[in-house]
């Protein structure tokens, strides 16, 4: 399922901008050196909307946000140097190849010819021109979970475990209907109150009702306000919430619902791998958001005025659609990796996971594949605030059998922080654990492209990894010679300190831990820094 972590309710009160007397860490670095960790720096403050816009691109010593220094490294080591085209394989839910910020950015298969109905360079995959829709016409789809409960009890673990959690979450989904029906109920109160449909915090204070019923949504809405910083459009983020919920209950945990019906193959069957379609912004392109958001991230046009922009130049996006609204299918990620392999991606980024995996040995092999041909896969750590080194949560696709020790050295597990550095830095949301999460990287309040040439705030996990990807793409279009092991180790040893203790998961009661308990590195991803040492590890 796609890591992007919605703005519910519960979760507004972890979006307030960052404080004007925060102090961060960092030491100041000349030229052409490490940035590192620590020495106090006063935090600047406000977040300007232009840096909220571009902050992960920003420098945790010039702008005191903890970004990858994406300015920095072009500034000071890119100038006047050529790098090499890299194609990144996005396996996702769509891209919007049209988008007017992706222009120029987009793969073409040199070895077809557009629309003549013929495969052409006898892949396959009849006209994939720009990728692969693995998924066909299809769009929601149940969790794995749901499909695991629905074949019955087979006397297995996987099913007991299945069906305790999806109870769980099937409970969960009922409340979380009240709870948007509410304050659905409460935007409808003020819209009418104000007689309009979108409005800001200020525009509350014009409410002069004494009717309870609107007097209370007021007090309510400004709460949410509040919390939810300037970004917050009640309008369209509680559209998103809603259609959220009631996508889980209709669609992901609706066991009478059959998502796979309309693709036509039999998903237990690997051999069975020539379906779908070459519409890789699949049949609703609004459906393509997260991938198109995921693209934007790591290639949106740089220095252009629209929208945001992207970590790397010298990129082509693959897109291979292979993630519905829903989770994924083992057999659609395998078949996925192994079409971004075999048409030259050197970087497949996966902002998808799920907690079950039925075929995990055909995403094992293609795993083994991407290695064998030089190929790093950048993978999000997921958004349930869990550690994902006990069993119990663990994050599909992995690169560990056992959950201890990984059997490839091409796949690189990202987590996500915020803008503002200290003990707070790790998102709550983000997915942790000292052995299965490799390093961090921005994921929270992410501007990019979404469909039909917008843009749009999102977060999550799935936003960090492609943050995380863009930057292994600078790596290897500058110093093409390095392998994939090494831009996965140049990724996490070059990264900066996080704070010596953090806050890691959602718990009411936050208490700081060691930052050692964070990941493998307890580092985030920096540009400028990889750049620097890929010269060092190039030169050797």
């Amino acid at each position: 399922m796609s890591h992007i972590k919605p703005l519910k309710l519960s979760a507004f009160a972890l979006l307030v901008l960052a404080g004007c007397s925060a102090t961060v860490q960092a030491q100041v670095s000349t030229s052409k050196e490490f940035i590192k960790a620590p020495l106090e720096i006063v935090k600047k403050a406000p977040v300007s909307e232009n840096e909220l816009k571009r902050w992960s691109h920003l420098d945790l010593i010039k702008d005191s946000i903890p970004g990858m220094s994406v300015d920095k490294a072009y500034a000071e080591l890119l100038q006047g140097k050529t790098g090499q085209k890299v194609i990144v394989g996005i396996v996702d839910s769509g891209v919007d190849i049209e988008h007017e910020d992706l222009k120029g950015m987009i793969w073409t298969n040199p070895k077809e010819i557009p629309g003549n109905g013929i495969d052409d360079d006898k892949n396959g995959f009849i006209d994939d021109v720009n990728g692969w829709n693995f998924l066909g016409n299809s769009v929601h789809e149940n969790l794995e979970m749901t499909r695991i409960v629905k074949k019955g009890d087979d006397g297995s673990a996987q099913y007991k475990e299945a069906l305790a959690q999806y109870t769980e979450k099937y409970d969960k989904a009922l409340k979380d209907k009240e709870q948007v029906d509410f304050l659905l109920d409460v935007h409808g109160t003020i819209k009418k109150a104000l007689n309009k449909t979108t409005y800001k915090v200020e525009d509350l204070s014009a409410i002069t009702s004494t009717d309870p019923k609107v007097s209370k949504s007021k007090m309510i809405m400004t709460q949410i306000f509040t919390n939810a910083g300037p970004t917050f459009d009640p309008e369209a983020d509680l559209e998103e919430y809603r259609e959220q919920v009631y996508d889980q209950l209709n669609y992901n945990l609706n066991k009478e619902f059959d998502g796979r019906k309309v693709v036509g193959d039999n998903p237990d069957d690997i051999k069975n791998n020539r379906y779908g379609n070459n519409v890789v912004f699949g049949p609703d392109k609004e459906k393509a958001l997260h991938g198109t958001h995921v693209a934007g991230i790591i290639a949106q046009v740089r220095g252009n005025n629209l929208g945001g922009d992207g970590v790397a130049n010298n990129v082509e996006i693959l897109t291979v659609r292979a993630v519905p609204d829903g989770d994924e299918y083992d057999k659609d990620i395998a078949l996925a990796i192994r079409y971004a392999v075999d048409n030259g991606a050197k970087v497949i980024n996966g902002s998808f996971g799920k907690s079950f995996s039925p075929h995990k040995e055909w995403v094992y092999d293609a795993i083994k594949y991407a290695a064998k041909k030089d190929v790093l896969i950048v993978h999000a750590a997921g958004n349930d605030g869990y550690n994902i080194d006990e069993t119990k949560n663990i994050n599909y696709p992995n690169d560990s059998k056992d959950n201890v020790k990984e059997f490839s050295d091409n796949v690189i597990t990202i987590g996500a922080i915020n803008k503002e550095y200290g003990k707070n830095v790790v998102a709550p949301f983000s997915n942790f654990g000292k052995i299965n999460v490799d390093v961090f990287a921005p994921g929270e309040e992410i501007y990019a492209t979404v469909p039909n040439n917008k843009y749009k705030y999102l977060q999550g996990t799935s936003m960090a990894s492609p943050n995380a990807a863009g930057v292994a793409v600078l790596i290897r279009s500058y110093y093409p010679k390095l392998k994939a092991a090494q831009v996965k180790k140049i990724l996490m040893d070059s990264g900066v300190a996080l704070p010596a203790q953090v806050v890691l998961g959602e718990s009411e009661n936050p208490t700081a831990v060691s930052s050692a308990e964070s990941s493998k590195t307890a580092k985030m991803v920096n540009a400028y820094n990889a750049l620097l040492m890929a010269e060092k590890m190039s030169k050797k």
